[in-house]
Parts: structure tokens; sequence; C-alpha cells
């Protein structure tokens, strides 16, 4: 399967550069992957299709204002630090690894200097992904630190930085440790949370912290031939027991985002349940999906793994048709965009 398969033109005035002013007011496609069939409408209506004795499920991470801004210590220069996740949380949680730039003036040895001098990086080594492994000497609270020295690690197709940085967080993110936001739910309102509730819908959240491979095109011709970077999810024995629940009296399970789809995927590949761990699953066309009946999404960037996981779902020619569709409707594309609800006719 090629990569090149799963290209498309868009016009650059379709990427979004800020967020609607509502959440709720973002434009939503609506695809039937059983019958091709679309739908135009709006966030908000997302009620409507609420199907009592469903299951909607959340990603509940929160983004870490995760883009360091610094020197290197002895007058070596600017550089830029963005942290991707802890190489050991529980033995070392200070040891990180991180992208830097400009990546060929950063070395082992080096001493990175940040802020006012109250956060230090010693350089330790290279990593596989071309980043570096870095130990951080601070003093006080590193939470604290990072919101003092950190800024929101926006991807690189948002031109305009923004000072609210709530904003690109969902209204339910609770655990931090993402390095970009589970853009799908930017959309929710704790309204419109509890609409889906008064209709019948129940809610469980899964953690899934977005890593590296948000920032990483891919790069290879085959599809197959791609490697997905690791990251870390856990399904919480109540969500676990709520899915299970949900699908024994034949209710669906909707995955709000591309996290949450492959973070209950990698679960049922594991034998359902409870899970804590890391995972590189790779979802593309011929995937059979064990859990996942339906799917809320932003559009994705052409030729990129989330593309190809959508496309899984409801069809490569589909997709590409419902995103043509889209463009020529007006639609705003990718982090800040409008959402897709992938779904079925029965």
């Amino acid at each position: 399967m090629r990569v090149e398969d799963f290209d498309y033109d868009l016009p650059p005035d379709r990427i979004a550069q800020v967020p609607s002013a509502d959440r709720t007011a973002s434009r939503l496609l609506v695809l039937y992957r059983d019958s091709g069939r679309m739908e135009h409408r709006h966030f908000r209506d997302l009620v409507d299709y609420a199907v009592p004795g469903d299951a909607l499920i959340l990603n509940d991470t929160r983004v870490i204002p995760a883009r360091l801004l610094g020197v290197k210590a002895g007058g070596g220069g600017q550089v830029e630090c963005l942290l991707l996740r802890r190489d050991d949380p529980e033995q070392d949680p200070d040891l990180w690894r991180v992208l830097v730039k400009p990546g060929r003036r950063v070395h082992p040895g080096h001493r990175l200097v940040f802020g006012d001098g109250a956060l230090e990086a010693e350089v330790l080594d290279t990593t596989e992904e071309g980043g570096r492994l870095v130990r951080f000497r601070y003093t006080g609270d590193w939470e604290d630190l990072l919101k003092r020295l950190g800024e929101m690690p926006l991807p690189p197709y948002i031109k305009e930085r923004r000072a609210d940085s709530g904003r690109y967080q969902t209204v339910y993110a609770r655990v931090p440790g993402s390095v970009a936001a589970p853009t799908a739910g930017l959309h929710f309102t704790e309204e419109l949370l509890e609409q889906l509730r008064d209709r019948g819908m129940e809610v469980g959240t899964i953690t899934l912290h977005v890593g590296l491979g948000t920032f990483r095109p891919v790069q290879v011709a085959r599809v197959e031939e791609h490697h997905m970077h690791a990251e870390y999810f856990r399904i919480p024995s109540e969500t676990a027991e709520l899915v299970s629940r949900v699908r024994e009296r034949g209710g669906r399970i909707w995955a709000v985002g591309t996290t949450v789809c492959r973070a209950l995927e990698s679960a049922a590949l594991r034998g359902w349940g409870p899970r804590e761990g890391w995972t590189d699953l790779f979802i593309y066309p011929g995937f059979s999906f064990r859990v996942v009946d339906r799917l809320i999404t932003n559009f994705h960037l052409p030729k990129s793994t989330l593309l190809m996981l959508v496309s899984a779902l409801a069809g490569r020619e589909q997709i590409l048709g419902a995103y043509q569709e889209a463009i020529e409707k007006g639609y705003r594309f990718f982090s800040f965009g409008d959402a897709m609800l992938i779904t079925t006719e029965s």
C-alpha cells in the first residue's frame, strides 16, 4: 500500500489558524461508512445522533507547556527543547526524552539553561528518534516551573501564537503528559456532554499521552514499512467495565478521537480489560476493529498516519471523497478546524 495513495490537495486557506469562538459552533461532517451518505451539521447537533445505551469514550490527557526556550551554558547560543516523555517515570522522573533545535549543535555533555537559571538540563545521550536524553535539575515544583517557563507546543502549521492556552485543552483534560491536544475533544463543552448523558449515553475516559508521532511525517514509500513511536496509555477498570457492559447489551462504542481509538484497540489486542503501558499500534486499511464502532475526529494532514486510521474505519476512497466535499464546502482543517462523525446507518 503506497503512502502516496493517502495524499490530497488542500488550499492553504482551509487550514484553521484559530479555533472557533464557541467550541460547539464548529461544523460537523457526518459520514455513514456503510452507505457513503454525508450530512453537513454543526458540532452542537451531535445530540441528534446520540443513541441511548451507547458509550462515549474521552481522552482525559492534558497538554503540558512542553516547549522550552533557553541557551547552551557557556555562551553556546539559543536552543529550543520540546519535551516528549519521561524515559523512566517511576525510577527517574527527571530523565526525559526531548527534541532539540538546532540539534546539530547540542551533544552529550552539553548543559542547557532555561529562563532565569531555575531549570537546567544535562544532555546525556542521543535517542533513536533523533532526539536527546536529558536530565533536568531544578529547585521547587516541576509543574509550577513548567507553567512559568514553558509554552504550548502548537503544531508547525499554526502560525499565530495564542495567549489563551486553555483553548488548546479539552474541558475534561485531567492528566498532564501530552505534547499535543487530542483535538477531536476540543469541540466538547460540559453542557454538550451533559446533553448526551441526558439522551441516555454513558461517558467514560481513558488516558493516552500524545507524543512524538504527532510531529513526525511518514518518511517511507510503503505504508506497511512505517513504525509508530510508542505512547503511554491507560484504560481504567471503570472504563473497561463500561465498554464490556455496553457491548454485551448490543450498544456501540464512540471513540472521541484517534487517540481513544488506538488506546481501545490496543487494549483489545492484548485481551480486553484494564490496561496500562505503551502502544505503538499503527492502524491502516485492513485492520479489524474490535471495539470502536463510531469515531469523532478532525480532518487530518495528507499522507498522515491519522488519515490512514480513519481510512481503515471508513474506506480510503470514501474518506478522500468526504475530504474533497469538505474542502468544496469551506470546512476548516487540522487541529483548530472542524470535525467528522464516522457512523453507520443502522
